[in-house]
């Protein structure tokens, strides 16, 4: 593919090349048309290219190809699987020839092949990949840019961070790049893509860094660097190298409502990748570290609630919803309504950050963990253990307080709740040892319902408040009202998930002019 340059570089020579149309002036009509084109040579300046980083680099650049077991085909955006990313992004692009179609009967299965990128990191035949580029394979093959093929050996995937090693037997050292380190990536400097676009082998693209710590929602670790660096499909798993020539990422994922380049890519950062194949190199397998806890962004009307700034609260930490019991977030004293701010010196901005941070976090090691409660920063050291193979399925409410009577009625905020019945457990599908109120009814246009709140929703605690029945609901709704400060916040789990949703107050009631309101007693 043809190099691009800048569009000042690409003017600059536009220029040049005027320049030498230019008449020489009447006093030097004898200068010869040799020595004026001379003159032009001594005073250009080549724009630079990427040609020699490429010579460089392109040795250790690999092909992937990928038989696939039958009825099984790779997580791809063209549409001959399912994949993983959310719609209209594609999480990843090897090619992936069609199946014929058969004419006159059924369908014959037929072996499905598939292609992507990869890249040497040791000399001894490890190489770098997407794991949505050999899952479900059956055999896996890489072809050197010699055009040598040998047999590989996947030594692990890491589906939550879609990076695979491979393993080659080759019968001398091979050429390997090195990884760089990410966190010196900035937006703006250029990188360079190469990888197997379509199938296209050696394909060389350039760009800019975009931008950086992308969520694309692909992942629970999702921190890409994004570029503008053109990626197809068949890029996946291919490296994207800064200026020196070191790897700051793998391409994976673009985003584009064609399945093509429009260009927004996504990759990899160099220094997950250096944490995760270490790992997949010496035992197959990623191990993460487990704070146990449920986090979510805070809105204006929690931060309000909770006694938080306000000035942009989506961006100051993550709130704790919900504590796993028996977790170490448990055993160090962390509850519900904190909100964690950083971890080991950190900065925490958001859930995303909490998760990739305490992942990193070798199990076994202590994480510093700075936090806000009511309001005012803490401080608190947590061992860390090591992840669970289902770490949602930890989180369950304690038991106590089940035999409290109901309290239903339609207060100030539009809600009506029930005691939880052990009927209304199995409706809802909730453990035996849970408690709560149930939020049986919201009044149409009230604050409730303003704020998303539904039938069936498990209220479980008001800030940082445990709830166990419609008489504590009440009592710890009215106790944060008379705060004064605008909004409330409720603990609730919908559909097995623990999360706050705050309710604005500052407005008018709407629901005053409802039937049936008893403000003494009603929520």
């Amino acid at each position: 593919m043809r190099h691009s340059f800048p569009r000042a570089a690409a003017l600059s020579l536009a220029l040049l090349g005027s320049t030498a149309l230019i008449s020489p002036p009447a006093h030097a009509a004898d200068t010869s048309s040799l020595d004026a084109t001379k003159a032009v040579e001594k005073n250009y300046t080549p724009v630079p290219d990427f040609s020699g980083l490429v010579k460089n680099v392109s040795p250790a650049v690999v092909s992937v190809d990928v038989h696939l077991k039958l009825n099984q085909t790779s997580d791809d955006g063209s549409g001959n699987g399912g994949g993983n990313g959310p719609q209209g992004l594609p999480p990843g692009f090897p090619q992936i020839p069609g199946m014929p179609f058969g004419f006159g009967g059924p369908q014959q299965q037929q072996p499905v092949e598939a292609k992507g990128s990869g890249f040497v990191i040791d000399p001894s035949g490890i190489i770098v990949t997407n794991n949505h580029v050999v899952k479900d394979a059956r055999t896996v093959s890489v072809t050197m840019s010699d055009g040598n093929t040998y047999p590989a050996k996947v030594l692990g995937t890491d589906p939550k961070t879609d990076l695979a090693v491979l393993k080659i037997i080759a019968p001398h050292p091979l050429p390997f790049v090195e990884l760089g380190d990410s966190s010196s990536v900035v937006p703006g400097e250029w990188v360079i893509a190469m990888g197997n676009p379509f199938g296209l082998d050696g394909t060389v693209t350039a760009g800019i860094v975009s931008a950086l710590g992308r969520d694309i929602g692909d992942g629970p670790y999702d921190k890409f660097i994004q570029i503008d660096a053109p990626i197809n499909e068949g890029n996946s798993g291919g490296p994207l190298f800064d200026q020196k020539g070191e790897v700051i990422g793998v391409n994976t994922a673009i985003l584009s409502p064609s399945g093509g380049s429009v260009g927004i890519g996504f990759a990899i950062p160099s220094n997950t990748i250096k944490r995760i194949t270490t790992q997949l190199i010496a035992s197959g397998k990623v191990v993460r570290g487990y704070l146990g806890v449920a986090a979510q962004e805070i809105s204006p009307q929690m931060a309000t609630a909770l006694g938080l700034p306000t000035d942009n609260p989506a961006k100051d930490g993550a709130l704790i919803a919900a504590i796993s019991p028996g977790s170490p977030a448990e055993h160090a004293g962390l509850k519900a309504g904190d909100v964690i701010t950083a971890v080991n010196g950190l900065p925490v901005t958001n859930p995303g950050d909490l998760a990739a941070d305490i992942a990193n976090v070798d199990p076994q090691a202590k994480a510093d963990i700075s936090f806000l409660r009511n309001g005012k920063p803490q401080d608190v050291g947590v061992a860390v253990t090591t992840m669970p193979a289902n770490p949602d399925a930890a989180f369950q409410q304690n038991g106590g307080g089940g035999g409290q009577s109901a309290q239903p009625a339609q207060g100030p905020l539009g809600l009506t709740l029930a005691p939880l019945t052990p009927d209304a457990r199995n409706q809802l599908n909730l453990p035996n040892n849970a408690t709560g109120a149930v939020i049986t009814a919201v009044v149409q246009n009230s604050p409730a319902d303003v704020a998303g709140l539904q039938p069936g929703d498990l209220l479980v605690g008001v800030g940082a408040t445990d709830v166990n029945s419609p008489t504590d609901a009440v009592n710890a709704i009215a106790s944060a009202r008379k705060a004064g400060t605008g909004a409330v916040a409720l603990r609730i789990v919908r559909q097995g998930q623990a999360l706050f949703v705050g309710i604005d107050l500052t407005g008018k009631d709407p629901s005053q002019n409802s039937q049936s309101q008893d403000d003494s007693n009603g929520p």
